[in-house]
């Protein structure tokens, strides 16, 4: 039961991430990526000092290094996700972020000499396959911009490894208040160093700020520890994988963007990804890089 609650809480980050992107788009048309980075981090890491402050000062030394280490990565990854959107085009970003479904195994076989599920494997190339008919277009070209959100991608890959690494054992809330205050500060830094000046969001980019703050940045981090803790790190990057077809979704719901065949189609291959992760149809065997 474990397993289902583990998933059940990937595909909900999933769905928040999702709806992310329209947040995303919303508020960064009065403020800059630095400064809507900076925004969501730090105000999420007031909401947990606010509920949590107790707790934080029980983290044990050992964990404020893991979370340091992964929060960084995923620090890292939001910006040149961020910086890259600037220069490449916004399905070319989700489709080149979303290439951390095929990075985490390639992460474990190769570098970390990992044995990995023949199915997990099989079910993260048919995601990226359905990520690649949802967002890929027919310009093929290739940019400063694709380059960045490529090695976004490559961020978030090792951000998911390693979670699964240092989750073992320690608290989903620990880890990521340590996450959410490392990228607080760093993302700080940033915002400084640009020096852009301030302007006063409207309305709408102020509630989007608050559902990406608390939302898609606080309650989404927990729900991936959470999650990490009960399965593996291929197949946890398959089920966040789906944050690529919940965003095209909303974007038909909320943006009005015409449903066609190639988002049925490439939904259908990503949905295609998880099940085969999930009911191992062709065996329980591993394989290696070796």
């Amino acid at each position: 039961m474990g397993k289902y609650k583990g998933e059940i809480a990937l595909i909900v980050t999933a769905i928040f991430w999702g709806y992310g992107f329209v947040a995303t788009a919303d508020a960064i048309k009065t403020l800059t990526p630095y400064q809507l980075i900076f925004a969501r981090f730090l105000l999420a890491s007031v909401l947990f000092t606010v509920i949590f402050f107790k707790k934080i000062l029980r983290i044990k030394p050992s964990l404020w290094k893991k979370g340091s280490v992964v929060g960084a990565l995923l620090f890292l990854g939001f910006v040149l996700q961020t910086v890259g959107i600037k220069y490449t085009t916004p399905s070319k970003n989700a489709f080149l972020t979303s290439v951390n479904v095929i990075i985490v195994p390639i992460i474990s076989m190769f570098i970390f000499k990992r044995k990995t599920d023949r199915n997990e494997v099989l079910g993260a190339i048919t995601a990226l396959l359905g990520i690649g008919i949802l967002t890929l277009r027919t310009d093929g070209s290739v940019n400063i911009g694709d380059i960045l959100t490529l090695l976004c991608a490559v961020a978030f890959a090792f951000q998911i490894f390693y979670t699964a690494i240092f989750m073992k054992g320690e608290d989903p809330i620990e880890m990521t208040i340590v996450q959410i205050f490392t990228c607080t500060v760093l993302s700080g830094i940033a915002f400084f160093m640009e020096g852009a000046p301030m302007v006063t969001p409207d309305k709408g980019a102020v509630l989007s700020i608050l559902f990406l703050a608390f939302i898609s940045t606080g309650l989404s981090t927990v729900l991936q520890m959470v999650g990490q803790k009960y399965t593996t790190e291929t197949r946890a990057s398959i089920f966040m994988s789906t944050e690529c077809l919940w965003g095209t979704l909303f974007s038909v719901m909320v943006a009005g963007e015409a449903v066609t065949l190639r988002m049925l189609l490439g939904g259908l291959f990503i949905f295609a990804g998880v099940i085969l992760s999930e009911i191992k149809p062709f065996g329980t065997g591993k394989i290696s890089a070796a």
